[in-house]
């Protein structure tokens, strides 16, 4: 059956942040846009839902610091009601009953932490701040650009040239940084710097976020620079709450692309898209519903797309063969939790600003190491790496008074088990291990549990078409970036099948709540018209 309520210039498989993005730029150019939602709301990952009577949070993604400023202008998000508050402080680590350190809340009082435990580390601060940051100005002048073809074509070889020309202000030492973070682990990048473990933990926790690695892997310090080009409310560096949970971005998202006339429909799982002598032409939906269009936009996992929407034949057999080998699993484990009381840590248990930071269970390099060790061995570590926040106490809607919700983000664990069983089989079991795991640090944690909600890899395969639970649509490594994101020579959005482009994470500049990928993709698709 064929739809034809309106001829249509694009239509977009899936109404996560970044399909929102594309489909208001190409809406702001007159383009008939109908994005096409799986679930019953849109958002994708970024939601915000009911998961215990009367609590509500965000149920995957989590935290707001990557969304591009000038996306948030564009589609005038705080004029639709987007508010993001920013933390007191980055991140609280409870070290052990009587020792903590806190990052963030200026330069001086950082530094003053570090002096707890060294010097030295304390005065190589601000210079390591100045070249992060020296790097991170690159990194968010590269994000906006489209990667170049490598097809040879004189216009490709023009944006190759503004890419190089991106790295013109990075000194020697700064491209010898550059070099160092993208092909180091996170150990060695960090060892040159810093001699303290728990300081190295501060810092090396960004290393592991969304990557099943351990910090000891060559280019996971690269992940580390990912999670800090991002800002909020102009504040570079600094990560905030969107009052209502992360799907109050998406939601803003969805008022901006109603009113530009965009066609949401929630409730239309895709079951393939439809290929004519060689061009994507259409999508039909489970319903049986065919969805025309001169352009198909996919905002899914490039391996979800050519994987399970699309025929084999009608993908050419080498891209095929390299988008098989395309790596995902990013080792998350998610769990919401609604508390009766906020946890005490047994290293300062008065309720303070650390309450309102993001929680790092993982203290030291060492602990982050054996996690994905343990992970590999058995599918799970005994003592997994948790990142706890508490948006409750920041935003009342989320919670009864008096109440609260946490969010537990969870690294290492591995998105098959090794021994063949079910994630299914074993995730109850998992989640009392995490609860265990804070309840040892701030022991009134588990008889502060009402309820809970829980997202093992697989669950997060089902819920959101997050293949092998990767919350960043595909390995964040050397060999699936920039350019080759998702593979080379296809990672400026389009696809050896014409008419048919990605928008996703799974394309530069990946995964996080940045929207970036989805305006790159509609830069794209404009300039073939």
């Amino acid at each position: 059956m064929n739809d034809r309520n309106a001829k249509l210039d694009a239509v977009i498989i899936g109404g996560g942040h970044n399909g929102l993005v594309c489909a208001w730029y190409l809406a702001q150019r007159g383009l008939r846009v109908r994005v096409l939602e799986r679930r019953g709301l849109v958002g994708g990952a970024a939601v915000t839902e009911e998961f215990h009577p009367g609590f509500r949070n965000s149920v995957a993604s989590y935290t707001v610091s990557l969304l591009h400023p000038q996306i948030i202008h564009d589609m005038a998000l705080s004029e639709r009601g987007l508010r993001v508050v920013e933390r007191p402080i980055s991140n609280f680590l409870p070290l052990d009953d009587a020792r903590y350190l806190k990052l963030g809340g200026g330069l001086e009082r950082t530094q003053a932490e570090f002096r707890k435990f060294s010097t030295r580390d304390a005065e190589r601060l601000p210079d390591y701040y100045a070249a992060l940051e020296r790097i991170a100005e690159v990194m968010r002048a590269l994000a906006v650009e489209m990667p170049p073809h490598f097809d040879g074509s004189l216009r490709d070889l023009l944006r190759l040239a503004r890419h190089a020309w991106k790295l013109r202000g990075l000194d020697l030492g700064g491209k010898q940084d550059l070099l160092n973070l993208f092909s180091q682990s996170a150990r060695i990048f960090l060892d040159g710097w810093f001699e303290s473990a728990p300081v190295q933990a501060a810092f090396g926790f960004d290393s592991i976020v969304g990557n099943f690695a351990s910090p000891d892997h060559p280019g996971s310090a690269y992940v580390l620079l990912h999670h800090v080009f991002g800002e909020v409310n102009g504040k570079k560096g600094a990560w905030g709450h969107a009052i209502g949970g992360m799907g109050a971005i998406t939601q803003a998202m969805q008022r901006a692309c109603v009113d530009a006339g965009v066609d949401i429909r929630v409730n239309a799982p895709v079951r393939r898209v439809q290929v004519e002598a060689g061009r994507a032409v259409a999508v039909e939906t489970e319903d049986a519903v065919v969805h025309r269009a001169r352009t198909v936009i996919a905002n899914v996992n490039p391996s979800l797309l050519f994987g399970r929407l699309m025929d084999a034949a009608d993908v050419p057999p080498a891209f095929g063969e390299r988008l098989r080998n395309y790596r995902n699993g990013s080792g998350t484990f998610r769990m919401n939790v609604a508390l009766a009381e906020l946890p005490q840590f047994t290293c300062l248990p008065q309720i303070g600003e650390h309450h309102r930071s993001g929680i790092i269970i993982a203290p030291s390099l060492d602990y982050m190491d054996r996690a994905y060790q343990d992970a590999k061995r058995s599918g799970w570590s005994s003592e997994p790496v948790v990142e706890m926040l508490i948006p409750s106490t920041v935003d009342d809607t989320l919670a009864p008074a008096g109440a609260h919700v946490a969010s537990l983000f969870c690294q290492q664990f591995a998105p098959q088990l090794p021994d063949g069983r079910s994630w299914d089989a074993v995730r109850e079991a998992v989640a009392d291990q995490i609860i265990a795991t804070v309840d040892r640090y701030a022991p009134n944690f588990k008889r502060a549990v009402l309820g809970h909600q829980i997202l093992s890899p697989l669950d997060l395969e089902r819920s959101f078409g997050l293949i092998g639970g990767d919350i960043m649509h595909g390995h964040m490594s050397l060999d699936q970036l920039w350019a080759a994101r998702p593979t080379l020579g296809y990672g400026s959005y389009g696809t050896p099948i014409p008419g048919l482009y990605l928008c996703g994470a799974g394309t530069h500049p990946g995964g996080g709540v940045s929207g970036l990928p989805g305006r790159n993709a509609a830069r794209a698709v404009l300039r073939t018209r």
